[in-house]
């Protein structure tokens, strides 16, 4: 059987003779280079052209790096390994799309990562437990459940913004899961749950809008506005590593803070 055709002898060459320059550069990750140290072990062709890589690792790097491949004939000449223009062109070629490669499973993983922290507390709140419409009712729900099932709870209430809060909290193996019931506040506001640990740190565990009739406004015309807000939140800390919980605008105002 004959061996593989190079790339100047007028035949495209397969798929697997097209990472040896990668593999020289040592970006291939660890299934790529496993997968094509077995190619190598028995083509002889890709056994010759990583030969005339050898030492040609930083000048292939910068080759890549140019914004177009015009020039990399004639920078390809002055390498002490003399591969054909052809040659470099495709290996410059194949290194950059390698490396865009590597960039796009970079940036997806970051923004997988992203949806998922901002996804994560969203997931375990309820916005309104008085929703009129219907819609989200099952994740309030769930966040009164889970709140009234929790074994620990404090209170609190504000004399100057005369917000009312309560915490409940439960210990989980990655930290501390929490869910805050929040009443007689009015909108429109933003705001936040910071956890501030005892060594002084502060976490901001969820935030949220607070409309313009409010949330647990005792004396509201509306039953939607009588009824409080459930919203949960998480943090890395341990409960008896948590000082107290904060309820702040985005302004910075405080408008209730509760003991752990």
């Amino acid at each position: 059987m004959s061996g593989p055709m190079s790339p100047g002898s007028g035949s495209s060459v397969p798929s697997e003779h097209e990472t040896v320059g990668a593999y020289a550069l040592g970006i291939l990750d660890d299934a790529e280079a496993t997968a094509f140290e077995a190619h190598l072990a028995g083509c002889e062709w890709c056994a010759q052209q990583l030969d005339e890589l050898a030492g040609m690792e930083p000048m292939l790097a910068a080759l890549a790096d140019l914004p177009g491949s015009g020039s990399t004939p004639s920078i390809g000449d002055s390498l002490s390994a003399k591969p054909t223009p052809r040659l470099v062109e495709r290996l410059v070629d194949e290194v950059a799309e390698k490396r865009a490669q590597k960039r796009r499973r970079s940036f997806y993983m970051i923004a997988a990562a992203a949806a998922l922290i901002i996804a994560g507390p969203l997931a375990a709140i309820a916005a309104n437990s008085g929703n009129s419409s219907g819609g989200g009712q099952v994740t309030a729900s769930s966040a009164q459940t889970t709140f009234s099932a929790m074994p620990d709870k404090q209170s609190a209430t504000d004399a100057s913004s005369g917000a009312s809060a309560t915490i409940g909290t439960e210990q989980k193996d990655w930290g501390t899961q929490a869910v805050l019931e929040l009443k007689n506040v009015k909108g429109p506001l933003k705001c936040s749950l910071v956890a501030v640990a005892k060594n002084g740190q502060r976490v901001t565990m969820s935030s949220w809008s607070v409309p313009n009739w409010g949330y647990g406004i005792p004396d509201a015309k509306t039953e939607e506005s009588k009824k409080p807000l459930y919203i949960g939140g998480a943090t890395a800390f341990k409960p008896n590593e948590i000082d107290h919980f904060e309820v702040v605008t985005f302004d910075g105002k405080k408008l209730v803070q509760v003991d752990a």
